[in-house]
């Protein structure tokens, strides 16, 4: 307040030169935030010393450099003066990303980029996300603060439910390696125009990548594993959403995966063609023209889900893809082969199914985890009677759960194959559902129901 009343007291060109270094003409902030100077927001005791937490809870991996999060703290304690100043003065170069390729359900690869430790951006991040809060959409849900992919399911199902039965289905091809760093830089421009921050920003969007000893420049794309990556990526797609909600569309968006709701398949591929060339054209990204589509709700999959509907209208439920994949996912952690103590075992598969039951909970699938319940302690019976491979080792064991002598020799000799011994009476009445519960594993069902009704 006491930089604007200096500033009435000046002459009129004076006057209008201070107020561009307070706020854009678009109502963003310039040079300060609430009379602050960017570069000491950023460079705030408080605002590093939060990084510093969110950086340890997330236990990120090292980059080039090798640094891990648990080495920083004595890292920052040694030149803690020397990088703050080379930040402050604008000398301060972060060290190129490493490349890290990690496999895609579908068997392709997606490409990380790890930044060091030091390099993390968070502080900046902190900063800049409230002023971009302020501007994203309504519609815009992934990796913004108090939003998440439930809710943005829990929109779709209300769009369906109000009549929107079409989807423009959009895939970005290659995006966060496609986003132009111009454009990138002007789009941020609307809410901020401190020349320091902008310059790191650049400085972290042309760092490179060290893809094992070779580099390379990046001259496009917001490598995904950097803090900063995901804000950017938002900043980019804003300029989508405010075209769509200048429209008067309905659409749901989470990242690069973008749903447009319509009422007709025409309309439809009306839509798709005019975003497509505003995407192509303006925003110089690619659309995928394999995998975008439009189709019904009730078939295609939205990050992971797709639709039902009953009489008391539509609901969401786990694709069909997903269920697949997960399937896949404890038939491999339950191969035969497996060297893996029980211990071990059970614990993965609590690991995995604890999140998978906890992002898809929302949907309708009892039926379907009854199913996989049973089909699950199959397999473990089955891995039970395969890890006791001799007939000696079968007998004792028959004997050990309360079998007669008899019974667990005749069971023992049996010449069925692993998988129809599982559902037999020998294994199911020995190793019944509450003694495997006991050895560790999983009731999926009840797991289920008590994240339903929490």
């Amino acid at each position: 307040m006491q930089r604007l009343q200096k500033t009435e007291q000046a002459d009129d060109r004076l006057e209008g030169k201070s107020y561009l270094e307070a706020h854009s003409i678009v109502g963003g902030e310039s040079t300060v935030q609430n009379g602050i100077q960017f570069v000491d927001l950023v460079l705030a005791r408080g605002n590093l010393n939060l990084a510093f937490k969110r950086a340890k809870s997330n236990k990120g991996a090292a980059g080039i450099d090798g640094m891990t999060v648990e080495q920083l703290s004595e890292y920052l304690y040694e030149n803690r003066d020397k990088l703050l100043t080379s930040l402050r003065n604008g000398t301060y170069r972060p060290k190129p990303v490493k490349r890290v390729e990690i496999p895609k359900p579908d068997g392709s690869t997606r490409k990380l980029g790890v930044p060091t430790v030091v390099d993390r951006q968070q502080a900046v991040v902190q900063v800049l996300s409230p002023i971009y809060e302020r501007v994203f959409s309504d519609n815009s849900y992934g990796f913004r603060p108090n939003r998440g992919a439930h809710d943005a399911i829990k929109k779709v199902t209300s769009l369906y439910n109000q009549g929107y039965h079409y989807v423009v289905d959009l895939d970005l091809k290659a995006y966060f390696g496609m986003v132009n760093h111009d454009l990138l830089m002007n789009f941020i421009e609307q809410q901020v125009q401190d020349p320091w921050l902008l310059h790191l920003i650049r400085q972290f969007l042309t760092s490179g990548v060290l893809n094992g000893g070779l580099f390379k420049k990046t001259t496009k794309g917001t490598p995904q594993g950097g803090n900063l990556s995901p804000l950017l990526a938002n900043i980019y797609l804003n300029e989508l959403d405010k075209l769509l909600t200048s429209r008067g569309h309905s659409f749901v968006r989470y990242a690069d995966d973008c749903n447009i709701y319509v009422k007709s398949k025409r309309a439809g591929e009306r839509v798709l063609q005019n975003v497509t060339k505003f995407l192509e054209n303006k925003l110089k990204v690619t659309v995928n023209q394999k995998e975008t589509t439009v189709g019904s709700p009730l078939k295609l999959k939205f990050l992971g889900f797709t639709l039902g509907v009953d009489r008391n209208g539509a609901y969401p439920r786990p694709h069909q893809v997903a269920k697949k994949r997960v399937k896949q996912s404890l038939k491999q952690m339950t191969g035969r082969s497996r060297g893996i103590s029980w211990q071990q075992l059970m614990k993965e598969i609590s690991q995995k199914m604890q999140g998978w039951l906890q992002y898809y909970g929302i949907g309708k699938m009892k039926k379907f985890v009854q199913q996989l319940d049973q089909w699950l302690r199959s397999r473990i019976r089955q891995l039970i009677w395969k890890r006791w491979k001799k007939l000696r080792t079968r007998y004792r064991q028959l004997i050990k759960l309360e079998m007669t002598p008899e019974q667990a020799k005749t069971n023992a000799n049996t010449r069925k194959g692993y998988w129809r011994t599982a559902h037999s009476k020998t294994m199911c009445y020995t190793y019944t559902n509450e003694k495997l519960e006991r050895l560790g594993l999983m009731n999926l069902s009840k797991t289920l129901q008590l994240i339903q009704n929490t």
